[in-house]
């Protein structure tokens, strides 16, 4: 799958989530359910409308509506959409864990034979504790691979805030160094941690996105 990526604000890799998505997925069979239908097998696509829930093994996608298409091969693409003013939702289970990665956007993209699902506008992913949001996020669940993208400014509005990516990724396996240099370091390795002690995070430079096949 191809795609064009914009320039990128702000975007961080992830490669400390310890995500993996369960690898039986990609060959469980795709279900789908609506209050709606159509199928046109020549295009090879299928529209559901209304409450609209896609599965495929620990895979599922909540929308508004969702576009299916099938390409020569017989792998299959699915667009999301959430409607007025609502949030697309995602959720799969992590591999070998009783855990889950959950999601949610006002569209998301679902590429099922490569595992890779595209967030955009309000984007969020949440892995166990660890947090991830943006106007863009590309999550590829076999390589274990997270971009994400702060979006564009307001060019109408100058002084508006630049947008953002925001993240809160905890400690792995790790303790929360601490010193005894006294009350100002103590002060400062406080103000790094919110009060639920995650680490606060600034956002790297610009990063070129993965290739896709």
């Amino acid at each position: 799958m191809t795609r064009f990526f914009p320039a990128l604000l702000c975007a961080l890799f992830f490669g400390s989530l310890p995500v993996h998505a369960e690898q039986a997925n990609r060959d469980k069979p795709i279900s789908l359910e609506a209050d709606q239908m159509t199928i046109d097998d020549v295009k090879r696509i299928q529209t559901l409308e209304g409450n609209v829930v896609l599965t495929q093994g620990t895979l599922m996608i909540h929308a508004s509506k969702i576009v299916m298409t099938e390409d020569a091969y017989g792998f299959q693409h699915g667009v999301a959409f959430a409607g007025a003013g609502g949030l697309a939702r995602f959720r799969q289970k992590r591999e070998g864990r009783e855990e889950w990665i959950d999601g949610e956007a006002e569209r998301i993209e679902y590429d099922a034979h490569n595992e890779v699902a595209e967030l955009f506008h309000r984007a969020w992913i949440k892995s166990g504790s660890d947090q991830l949001r943006g106007d863009y996020i590309w999550y590829d669940a076999i390589s274990e691979r997270y971009l994400a993208s702060a979006g564009a400014p307001d060019n109408k509005n100058p002084d508006a805030p630049k947008p953002r990516v925001r993240a809160v990724i905890q400690p792995k396996n790790k303790p929360v160094a601490t010193t005894n240099t006294g009350a100002e370091s103590d002060s400062n390795a406080a103000s790094n941690v919110n009060p639920d002690g995650a680490l606060r995070l600034k956002s790297t430079p610009a990063l070129t996105p993965p290739e896709h096949p």
